[in-house]
């Protein structure tokens, strides 16, 4: 059990690091992305005012296929969803995950649908 709460503190202390220097705007908000056990969800966040704008998960979305085709799913949905909402530029906010598999694959799914970062 010590070593999950060892591996949970380092992604925590990762996830401040990058908060430092990334910072979403009214015209570049935020895509953060957290990825658990069996899912993983997408918020595009205005760190001004501290609103969510758009937020989606692959619980949500009640898709079949393997996580990671989920995880792509997701991020062209959100993609969707910010487009409509008017938001065509974002910052990427990896949560202190590792820029690889289901978190890169969300990130190919936003750019495919149309989100630049």
């Amino acid at each position: 059990m010590k070593h999950i709460s060892q591996k949970h503190t380092a992604r925590v202390t990762r996830h401040h690091r990058i908060r430092m220097m990334v910072k979403g705007t009214a015209a570049r908000p935020r895509l953060a992305v957290f990825r658990s056990l069996t899912s993983i969800s997408g918020q595009i966040i205005d760190d001004e005012t501290g609103r969510t704008l758009v937020a989606l998960s692959d619980a949500t979305l009640k898709l079949k296929g393997t996580k990671t085709e989920k995880a792509m799913a997701v991020g062209k949905a959100l993609a969707e969803k910010a487009l409509a909402a008017n938001i065509s530029t974002i910052v990427f906010d990896r949560g202190g995950f590792s820029y690889h598999g289901r978190v890169k694959a969300l990130a190919d799914g936003a750019r495919e649908g149309g989100l630049k970062f």
